[in-house]
């Protein structure tokens, strides 16, 4: 059987152009050779088409019967099935010739080609990413994308047992390093031999576009620096976001914010993240607007969104980088203790800015700057502007750039709570004395009179829009400016 499955594989990455036909009998060496087979017999027929996971899974199921894979943990599995995938995917020259051969045409063409490839070497799992719950939820600022994500298996107890012995390396010195390209892949470092990225330029520096392996929306892609080196946000980052969006004007990307707390998870590598997807924060508007001195020429105001965000429009990308940089410096110094904003404390600095670029429909660039602070008090050890304790039991973690645009990521753990609180619900049962759940069960008394709850779609549906809302007050509390007043106060020292 596993000559058929080696022949089905290499028919599949003729089928998908990952590779030619004149590469079949090196691909199916390289098979062969990976699976430990000392021979091959091409099989007289192949079933029709299938699924490329189900011809992985029984390539896979094959090496852990025969000894050729150790064990069949999700992690193992992981880090065989992409060195199966990566025996059919084309080398870097060919996937950035063809990439570039595209931009040179339309850079949609060539982010569609690009986005395909990757689900085709199954470097993208989509399989993984259809699990996500996602929904739209009305709130007073608009609509709000909500998504549970599913897409990350959870460990295998086997997996962590034998990642505690396996020996550690500083190779790649991280998960964005332009090293994983074609690695092969630890217990504690995922396998990337399907893996390809693009060199592009932005402001004079060298960086590579990706795509996120797991795509929280429509073309998520990281964009990174070729060197590691800390993340920090400057008028060059401004610069550099701009120069993305003149390059792929039907992309947005923005940066984390570059200190702890309000910052992204990865600052010890200078990254951007894009995609092509409209966030609710692009489709908020202004809700006043006002003149900078010196940039006239720019349109500027406060954006109708929880959080505190000022936005700048015009055509000149050097002039808004420009703008941008000379807010930054100013919030970067700017304390009002009234507000209760202090640039920093014990030397330790709290103002930061989370950027976002984009093109609009009249054609302007857009740059967003959400002003960020992370200082912490005995009341709120985790951050005074920070998702607040009474909001923990739905999201607890760092309002990073994907939130802050409008799109919830919370955790996997909800799935099952919303169907438990829906069962409780239904049958009558108290909530406080179901221990997955209790902690929600104040929140759900704030709301449940409101709605008709005598059905599990009702109450699915109720929960879907309360978890909306819910979401929006945790945008506010990540808010550094509770009422427009004092965000004036801030704008008049512009």
């Amino acid at each position: 059987m596993i000559n058929t499955y080696i022949t089905e594989l290499v028919n599949y990455g003729i089928k998908n152009s990952l590779i030619d036909e004149l590469d079949r009998v090196y691909s199916v060496n390289k098979l062969i050779e990976l699976m430990g087979l000392d021979e091959y017999y091409e099989p007289e027929s192949v079933p029709e088409e299938r699924d490329l996971l189900l011809i992985l899974e029984d390539m896979l199921n094959w090496a852990f019967e025969h000894g050729v894979m150790e064990s069949d943990t999700i992690a193992q599995k992981d880090l065989f099935d992409t060195k199966i995938m990566g025996a059919v995917t084309p080398p870097p020259s060919v996937v950035i010739n063809k990439f570039n051969a595209l931009l040179s045409e339309s850079s949609k063409d060539a982010t569609d080609w690009y986005y395909e490839f990757s689900k085709a070497t199954n470097y993208i799992r989509t399989d993984r990413i259809a699990k996500d719950v996602k929904w739209v939820a009305p709130t007073e600022f608009g609509n709000i994308d909500i998504t549970i994500n599913l897409s990350k298996p959870e460990k295998d107890p086997r997996d962590i047992a034998a990642a505690g012995k396996a020996k550690s390396t500083s190779y790649p010195k991280c998960l964005l390093c332009p090293e994983n390209e074609g690695y092969a892949g630890t217990l504690t470092h995922p396998a990337r031999q399907n893996h390809r990225i693009i060199p592009i330029t932005l402001d004079g520096d060298e960086y590579f576009l990706q795509y996120s392996p797991y795509v929280y929306y429509n073309e998520h892609c990281i964009i990174l620096n070729k060197k590691h080196i800390p993340m920090v946000i400057n008028r060059s980052t401004f610069k550099k976001l701009l120069s993305f969006v003149e390059q792929f004007p039907h992309y947005t990307a923005g940066s984390n914010a570059d200190i702890p707390i309000v910052g992204g998870s990865i600052l010890s590598h200078d990254h951007f993240q894009g995609g092509c997807y409209t966030f609710p924060m692009a489709r908020a508007g202004y809700r006043k607007t006002f003149t900078i001195p010196g940039f006239e020429d720019l349109n500027a105001g406060i954006v109708n969104w929880p959080m505190s965000v000022i936005r700048l429009q015009g055509t000149d990308v050097e002039r808004l980088a420009d703008c941008a940089g000379m807010i930054l410096n100013k919030w970067k110094s700017y304390t009002d203790e009234e507000a209760f904003i202090f640039s920093e404390t014990d030397g330790i600095p709290h103002n930061a800015i989370t950027p976002i670029a984009r093109k609009n429909k009249d054609g302007l660039f857009e740059l967003d700057l959400v002003l960020r602070n992370n200082i912490t008090t005995d009341e709120h050890p985790m951050g005074v502007y920070h998702p607040h304790a009474e909001y923990h039991h739905i999201k607890k973690e760092n309002i990073g750039l994907i939130e802050v645009m409008g799109l919830a990521v919370l955790p996997a753990r909800l799935k099952k709570e919303m169907s438990l609180i829906e069962d409780a619900v239904l049958s009558g049962k108290d909530i406080r004395s179901i221990e997955e759940i209790s902690k929600h069960a104040d929140w759900i008394d704030e709301w449940k009179d409101n709605y008709d709850l005598s059905s599990a779609e009702k109450i699915n549906e109720a929960l879907k829009i309360e978890i909306g809302k819910t979401f929006a007050k945790v945008l506010e509390c990540a808010g550094v400016y509770k009422n427009e007043e004092d965000f004036m106060r801030f704008i008049d020292v512009l």
